[in-house]
C-alpha cells in the first residue's frame, strides 16, 4: 500500500514530466493543422474559380442580349447561347474534368424577358445563372468535406433598348429615255415586246414586236427602289420616325412627292408612276432635294412629330451623263453644299459611261455611299444596301 504523501509526491511529479503531454498533443494537432491548410488552399481556389465564373456568366449575358438586339437570336436560340457561352469560356479552366464539366452544364441556365419599349421595339433582359461543386483537395477531406459549391450569376439589358433617330430622305431617280433600254434579265411574263437601242446618243425603237423581252431599266429601278422603302418600313412600321419623297428626273424636274411620313406618298404619287423619256440633267432634282431635306419646313414636320434631331439623306441615281456638261460642274457645287450641311449622300450608277460614273463617285458622302450596278442584281442590291444602312443608323443600340 502506497502512503497518502508518498501517493501525493508521485502525482506532483508525474504533472510535472511534460514528455508525454507534448507527444500527445502533438498527436491532436498534426491532422488539425494540416486539414486548416488544406482549407485555406480551396478557399484561395474557390475565389479564383468564382472569378472566373462571374467572367463567363457577364460575357454570356452580354452576348445573348447583343444576338436578341442584332436579330441574330430568338428567344430560345439565346438561352442555349448563353448556357454555351458560359461551358465553352470555363472550359478553359476545367481542363478536361468531365465531372466537373458536367455538374456544371447542370447547374447552369439562362432565362430570357421581353417587352416593347416607347420606340416601338423589343427589349430584352438576359439573366444567366451557373454553379458548380469544386473538389476539395485530400487534406480538406480529412474535415468531411468533399466539394465547395461555385455560383455565380448576371443580368444584361446591354445592347437590348432600341431608341430612334429620326430622318427625312429625297430619292432623285433618272427616268431619261435611256432607261426604256433593257437589262440582261429575261421577262418570262411575255414572249414579245417592244425593244429599244441606241446609235450614239439617240434611242431608237425596233420595229414590230422583239423576243425574247428583256425587263427594262426602268422597271428595274421601281424593284429596286420598291427593296429600299421596304426597309425603311420595316425599321419604321408606324412611319413616326421616317419622312421620304421622290423626284423624277430627266432633262428637268418631271414629277415629284412632298416630303411626308411613311414611304405611302413615294410609292404612289411618283416611283409607281415612272416611264422613261427625255435628256439628262442632274443639277435641277439635286437642288430641289438639298432645298427640300434642309428646309425650315422640314425641321418643323418632324419637331412635330416629337423628332428633335433627324438624319437627312439624298439618293441620286442616273444611267446616263448630262447632256450639257456644265451641268456636272453646277452638280457638284450642289453635292458640296449639301454634304457641308450634314446631308449624307448615296449615289447609284446603274449601267452608266464613265463622265456620269465619275460625277456619282465624287457626288457621294463617302466611297462606300457610291454604288457602280452593272446590271440589274447590282442596282437592287444598292438600293437594297442603301435601305439596311439608313435603317440601321436610323436605330440604335443603348449600351
Amino acid at each position: 500500500m502506497v502512503p497518502g504523501s508518498d501517493l501525493l509526491r508521485a502525482l506532483k511529479q508525474l504533472l510535472r514530466d511534460r514528455a508525454g503531454n507534448f507527444g500527445i498533443l502533438t498527436a491532436i494537432s498534426v491532422p488539425v493543422l494540416v486539414a486548416a491548410g488544406g482549407m485555406a488552399i480551396d478557399v484561395t481556389n474557390m475565389s479564383l474559380s468564382h472569378s472566373q465564373l462571374q467572367e463567363a456568366t457577364d460575357a454570356a449575358a452580354l452576348a445573348a442580349a447583343t444576338a436578341l438586339a442584332d436579330g441574330s437570336a430568338t428567344t430560345t436560340t439565346a438561352k442555349d447561347l448563353g448556357n454555351n457561352f458560359v461551358l465553352g469560356q470555363m472550359s478553359n479552366y476545367l481542363s478536361g474534368d468531365t465531372t466537373t464539366t458536367n455538374a456544371l452544364k447542370t447547374g447552369t441556365s439562362t432565362t430570357v424577358t421581353s417587352s416593347s419599349n416607347s420606340s416601338g421595339g423589343t427589349s430584352y433582359t438576359v439573366s444567366v445563372n451557373a454553379s458548380y461543386g469544386m473538389s476539395v483537395n485530400s487534406m480538406s477531406r480529412l474535415l468531411g468535406i468533399q466539394t465547395m459549391s461555385v455560383s455565380a450569376s448576371s443580368t444584361s439589358t446591354s445592347g437590348t433598348a432600341v431608341q430612334k433617330t429620326a430622318l427625312s430622305m429625297e430619292i432623285a431617280l433618272d427616268k431619261s429615255g435611256s432607261m426604256l433600254l433593257n437589262t440582261s434579265v429575261i421577262d418570262k411574263s411575255q414572249t414579245s415586246c417592244t425593244q429599244y437601242y441606241t446609235d450614239g446618243i439617240y434611242l431608237y425603237q425596233y420595229k414590230g414586236q422583239v423576243s425574247p423581252c428583256y425587263i427594262k431599266k426602268i422597271d428595274a429601278l421601281k424593284t429596286a427602289v420598291g427593296n429600299l422603302l421596304d426597309q425603311l418600313d420595316a425599321a419604321d412600321p408606324k412611319s413616326q420616325y421616317v419622312r421620304t419623297a421622290a423626284i423624277a428626273w430627266s432633262s428637268q424636274v418631271d414629277s415629284s412627292s412632298n416630303l411626308d411620313w411613311g414611304t405611302k406618298s413615294t410609292r404612289t404619287n411618283v416611283v409607281s408612276g415612272l416611264n422613261a423619256e427625255g435628256g439628262t440633267e442632274s443639277n435641277a432634282p439635286m437642288k430641289k432635294a438639298y432645298a427640300a431635306v434642309t428646309s425650315s419646313a422640314e425641321v418643323t414636320a418632324q419637331t412635330n412629330g416629337g423628332n428633335k434631331s433627324f438624319q437627312k439623306y439624298i439618293v441620286l441615281m442616273t444611267d446616263g451623263e448630262n447632256n450639257d456638261t456644265s451641268s456636272d460642274q453646277k452638280t457638284l457645287n450642289t453635292c458640296k453644299a449639301a454634304k457641308d450641311a450634314g446631308v449624307q449622300i448615296y449615289t447609284v450608277a446603274f449601267m452608266a459611261p464613265t463622265r456620269g460614273q465619275t460625277l456619282l463617285a465624287a457626288c457621294a458622302s463617302s466611297p462606300s455611299n457610291y454604288f457602280d450596278a452593272q446590271q440589274m442584281s447590282d442596282l437592287v442590291a444598292a438600293f437594297k444596301a442603301i435601305g439596311a444602312q439608313a435603317a440601321k443608323q436610323m436605330t440604335l443600340l443603348t449600351k
